[in-house]
């Protein structure tokens, strides 16, 4: 598929402006987009789509920068800054492509990574199996140690047995090793030293021990946490080197910034060293923006939908503040946010924005099942052929084929028209593999697929909110990606959101969300202690010890003291429980009131939770405590990222198309208008057609443009 962009015509005045003005760029890579936006230093704002490399997604970023660049009369040079929100790591763990990795354990502790922790995805389900470990078992070797579990040398490190385990891997081919042995957290003398024996036998070889990667308690998610760094760790090694050295090519010498999953920005000298915190690194960006719109707007509970060519994610903020998960899973497929129903992936046991994620996007296929239903996802089309209407070879109806044929998209309009939809061959295979095998006509078959895929996508509205005890009607649903915005509406009205946002530059607001973003660190140690016995000082020690290693971090990365910003908080649990609620600990020294403030919070929160809380009697117990370093620049990003201009508008070459709109409403005459146009309110049936997304305004919905450039959609 051929690049495709935004084609701005500018006086000359205004292009030699643009070639002393700096940018920041954010780029994030989609299953079938990649996004850019560039972000001027007088709020200018410029957007581009190009279709995602899978074979180089290097190639998409650099090809498309230099581009836009071009189109605008800027220069590479005039990138300030570069932000990127990836799938590179994601990937090589879904599709086992990671490298080749041994693990180093603990004699008896082999078989952790295959005995997990015993979660189950599916309770009743006989036929489900558990996904191959990511280190096979020949390939998990046994040393001769233990440390106990209060810090003590019950077995001195036997360093011939690691040489042995060293050696039978080399022997082995292995890429990188993971070491994991028991209680390091509390003694890591015996890892420190496997990794010096490692280090001259194996000097070349990837290494990754977990007194370093993940130091906190719980043998499983440690041991999965320090191989899922060790087995992607070489790929994202040579992606972040090559995408360096071809940005620098195409005159780009600009700091590379990376999305955490929790929503942070790293640099790609961190982010190469501990990849796990950049797995979930797309999907993130997405959730800031919102959060920073929201705040800006003051909206206290919103939903982020955020909807593209493969998945489809939802989150919630609330009172200004994300939802952070303390874990999560990824190659588990389909996740609905559910904390009992886990087990289909492989945790990671690191912060990151809490989402519920469908496959359901423009790409996903339709298909009927051996029962004569109509299914949609979550297998996709993805860039690659991408869907029939696309005509580059796609043979399987998607949803996009099905909005085509409804008239929700404009076939010659589709960003900015440098891409051209082939209507009749989205008609034709819609018709012969769905409309006829279910004897319907074509616009009901399509319509019935448009509404399955927003019922899949509801699910995760749910998961985000009903489920658990919020209710939508008190919050917005703010939507964006390349198709959010074409069902926002519809699917609001299935769960009475009475509000539906859609910001500006909707199809690459992810993209944009990398703007908003600040750099952040996150350290953590295990320590557990009854709350109610531990010394102040005690806890005091670890706080200040990861202070200041976020501090020497940041300060590695050029940020002024006055300009680091450190949160603390705990996670803690009633004595006996299996899992941790995290809670925010108060700045300043500790003494026995802020802890005693402390417990009461974990009251709180366990009851905001779970519905209940123990009585005073019931002991809470400190598990670990994690210090989060932010680094805030002279201008914060999202001050700037705020008072950026809205894009421009497009050419409307037909004001009126026809659009179905299910059997009561049936064929309509909907208004085609550019996002300006709603400075004036107006009625649905309306279709909003923008460079990078078209929004729906069905029959009895209004929309209007708020003061920040924003589509207001009202029942």
């Amino acid at each position: 598929m051929p690049a495709v962009g935004i084609t701005l015509t500018l006086p000359r005045g205004a292009r030699e402006g643009l070639l002393q003005r700096n940018f920041r760029a954010g780029v994030d890579i989609g299953g079938t987009f990649t996004d850019i936006v560039l972000l001027g230093d007088e709020g200018e704002r410029y957007t581009k789509k190009v279709s995602s490399t899978v074979d180089d997604y290097a190639r998409a970023i650099t090809e498309g920068l230099a581009e836009l660049l071009a189109e605008i009369g800027g220069e590479a040079r005039g990138i300030a800054e570069l932000l990127h929100g990836t799938t590179v790591a994601s990937n090589a763990i879904l599709e086992h492509k990671g490298a080749k990795t041994g693990l180093i354990t603990t004699k008896g502790f082999r078989d952790v990574l295959e005995i997990r922790n015993l979660r189950m995805p599916r309770l009743y389900d006989m036929s489900w199996t558990k996904p191959a470990p990511l280190v096979e078992r020949r390939l998990r070797v046994e040393v001769d140690e233990r440390v106990n579990a209060q810090g003590g040398i019950d077995n001195a490190l036997d360093e011939a047995s690691v040489e042995r385990a060293v050696r039978f891997l080399l022997d082995e081919g292995i890429e990188a090793i993971a070491v994991c042995l028991l209680h390091s957290y509390l003694n890591p003398a015996h890892e420190i030293r496997v990794k010096d024996i490692v280090t001259r036998l194996a000097p070349d070889v990837t290494l990754c021990i977990s007194a370093e990667v993940l130091p906190v308690i719980n043998e499983y998610e440690r041991s999965s946490t320090s191989v899922i760094n060790a087995y992607v760790r070489p790929i994202v090694e040579r992606y972040l080197n090559r995408l360096t050295a071809e940005v620098k090519r195409i005159g780009i010498d600009a700091p590379l910034l990376l999305m955490q999953s929790n929503g942070g920005l790293t640099t790609a000298k961190a982010a190469a060293v501990t990849p796990m915190h950049i797995i979930e690194s797309g999907p993130a960006a997405g959730v800031v923006g919102v959060q920073a719109l929201t705040r800006r707007i003051g909206i206290d509970k919103a939903i982020s939908f955020d909807m593209g060519g493969t998945t489809a994610k939802a989150s919630l903020i609330e009172n200004g503040e994300v939802t952070r998960a303390t874990e999560y899973q990824v190659g588990a497929g389909i996740v609905l946010g559910s904390r009992l129903l886990s087990g289909a992936g492989y945790t990671l046991k690191v912060p990151a924005i809490d989402l519920a994620e469908v496959g359901a996007g423009g790409g996903s296929i339709l298909w009927i099942d051996s029962g004569g239903a109509l299914q949609v996802g979550p297998m996709s089309a993805g860039a690659a052929p991408g869907p029939v209407c696309y005509d580059q070879g796609g043979s399987e109806p998607t949803v996009t084929d099905a909005n085509v044929v409804l008239g929700y998209i404009n076939p010659a309009q589709l960003v900015g028209g440098a891409l051209k939809l082939n209507a009749e061959k989205a008609r034709a295979i819609i018709a012969e593999k769905i409309a006829r095998p279910l004897g319907m006509n074509v616009e009901e078959a399509a319509h019935g697929a448009h509404l399955i895929a927003a019922s899949n996508m509801i699910r995760a509205l749910k998961a985000v909110s009903s489920e658990r005890g919020r209710d939508p009607r008190e919050y917005a649903l703010v939507a964006f990606g390349g198709n959010g915005p074409v069902f926002a509406a519809g699917m609001a009205e299935a769960m009475h959101i009475p509000q539906v946002l859609i910001p500006p530059s909707a199809g690459v607001f992810s993209s944009f969300g990398l703007l908003y973003a600040e750099v952040e660190y996150y350290f953590t140690r295990t320590r557990k202690r009854l709350l109610r016995s531990i010394e102040p000082g005690e806890i005091q020690g670890i706080i200040d010890g990861l202070e200041t290693e976020a501090r020497t971090r940041l300060s590695e990365d050029g940020f002024a003291p006055e300009h680091i910003e450190l949160r603390r908080s705990a996670s803690l649990h009633y004595q006996g429980q299996s899992f941790e609620l995290r809670v925010p600990l108060a700045a300043g020294r500790l003494d026995a009131t802020a802890l005693a403030t402390l417990e009461e919070a974990f009251g709180v929160e366990h009851e905001r939770t779970y519905g209940h809380r123990a009585g005073a009697e019931e002991p809470v117990e400190l598990v670990s405590l994690e210090v989060i370093g932010r680094g805030i620049p002279d201008t914060p990003r999202a001050a700037a990222a705020a008072a950026a201009s809205l894009a421009p508008d497009i050419t409307i070459a037909n004001p009126k198309r026809r659009a179905y709109f299910g059997p009561q409403d049936s064929w309509c005459d909907a208004k085609v208008v550019n996002r300006s146009a709603l400075k004036t309110p107006h009625a649905g049936p309306c279709i909003v057609e923008e460079y990078d997304a078209t929004c729906l305004v069905p029959p009895g919905w209004t929309a209007r443009l708020d003061q920040y450039g924003n589509l207001v959609l009202m029942r």
